[in-house]
C-alpha cells in the first residue's frame, strides 16, 4: 500500500499537528509522508487583515490536495475558510484540545493586574475587541510570526502582554509560560480554536476510509455548529465573533458572542440541541444574534485603541 502523503504548513506548531495526526494512523498501520507546504501566510508580513486574511494559511495546501500532490492536509480549523473548494471535504476532526485562548504576561498573573495602559501584542480583531470591553484602557498592536517569535518579542519587552492559544502553547510544550487562562463566559475562544481539521478529495474513497477512525463525533459536532453559526452570519474568521460548542449531558450546548470591533457593545446568545442537530443549531443561535443587532455590529470598522511600535 503507498503511504498516504500528508500535506502540512512547515511551522513548528503545524509540524507537531501532521506529526501527531501521523503517529495515530502509524499506530493503526497506515504509513504516511509528510509533504511540507509554504503559504500566502507563512510568507506576507503585515497584519492578516490587510491582505485578506481568509484562506491565507490553507490555499496552497488545498491547491496541492485537488492537484493531487498529496492525498490528506491537516489544518487549524480555525484557518479552514467556512465555504470549502469544491471537491474537498473534511473526513475527520480528532478529539479536540482545550479551545480557550490565555495570558502570557511577565508583568502580571491576570488581565485586571496588567498595568493601565498596558501594551497587548494581538492581531485578532475578536481578542481585541474581547479585551477592550473588559479593559478600555488598554492598548493593541499586531504581532505576528510563530509563537517562539511572539514569545521572543514580548521577553525583548515590545508587549507587556500576548493573548495566544492555549492549544497551541500546550502542544508545545510551552504551558508553563501561561498567566491566566481566558475561559467563559466573559472571554470565548474562536470558532474551531484547538480542532484539526482533517481534508480530503470527496470523490478518495481510500483516503476517507483511513482517517475515518480519527473522527471524534463530539468534536465534529461542536465544530459544526460553530461554523455554521459563523457562516450565517457571513462574518468570516477574522471578525469579532466568538463561539464555544461542548457537549453537555449529552446535548450539545453552543454559546456565542458578536462584539463591535472597538469592544465597545457585546451581544451574548446560547442555545442547545441534539448533537446531530449541529448544523441547525448554530443556525439558529446565529438569527438570534441578528435580532439583537449582530449585523450593526459587525459593520462598524472602528478599533480598540492602537500603539505605536
Amino acid at each position: 500500500m503507498q503511504p498516504l502523503r500528508l500535506g502540512t504548513r512547515t511551522s513548528p506548531l503545524a509540524r507537531w499537528q501532521a506529526e501527531w495526526v501521523a503517529r495515530r494512523l502509524e499506530q493503526l498501520g497506515i504509513a504516511v509522508e509528510l509533504v511540507g507546504i509554504t503559504t500566502e501566510g507563512d510568507v506576507r508580513g503585515g497584519s492578516l487583515a490587510a491582505f485578506g486574511g481568509v484562506g491565507v494559511f490553507t490555499k496552497e495546501i488545498q491547491k496541492a490536495l485537488l492537484e493531487e500532490r498529496i492525498d490528506i492536509a491537516v489544518h487549524s480549523f480555525k484557518d479552514l475558510p467556512v465555504q470549502q473548494p469544491p471537491g474537498l471535504c473534511v473526513a475527520a476532526v480528532p478529539e479536540r484540545a482545550r479551545p480557550f485562548d490565555v495570558l502570557v504576561s511577565n508583568c502580571a498573573c491576570t488581565v485586571e493586574q496588567l498595568p493601565p495602559g498596558a501594551r497587548v501584542g494581538s492581531g485578532s480583531v475578536r481578542r481585541r475587541a474581547q479585551l477592550a470591553h473588559w479593559r478600555r484602557d488598554l492598548r493593541f498592536a499586531d504581532v505576528r510570526g510563530n509563537v517562539d517569535t511572539r514569545l521572543r518579542k514580548l521577553d525583548e519587552g515590545r508587549y507587556d502582554a500576548l493573548v495566544l492559544a492555549e492549544a497551541g502553547l500546550a502542544r508545545l510544550g510551552k504551558a508553563w509560560r501561561i498567566a491566566q487562562s481566558l475561559e467563559p463566559p466573559r472571554f470565548l475562544p474562536a470558532v474551531g480554536q484547538g480542532a484539526l481539521a482533517i481534508e480530503v478529495r470527496t470523490d478518495d474513497q481510500r483516503a476517507r476510509e483511513l482517517v475515518r477512525p480519527l473522527d471524534d463525533l463530539a468534536s465534529r459536532a461542536a465544530v459544526t455548529a460553530e461554523r455554521a453559526l459563523l457562516g450565517r452570519l457571513r462574518a468570516g474568521c477574522l471578525a469579532p465573533v466568538a463561539a464555544w460548542g461542548r457537549l453537555e449531558d449529552g446535548e450539545l450546548v453552543l454559546d456565542a458572542v458578536v462584539l463591535d470591533a472597538a469592544g465597545q457593545r457585546r451581544i451574548h446568545a446560547a442555545r442547545r440541541a441534539r448533537p446531530e442537530e449541529a448544523e441547525s443549531l448554530g443556525r439558529l443561535l446565529a438569527e438570534e444574534l441578528l435580532q439583537q443587532g449582530a449585523d450593526h455590529l459587525l459593520s462598524t470598522r472602528q478599533v480598540p485603541r492602537p500603539y505605536g511600535d
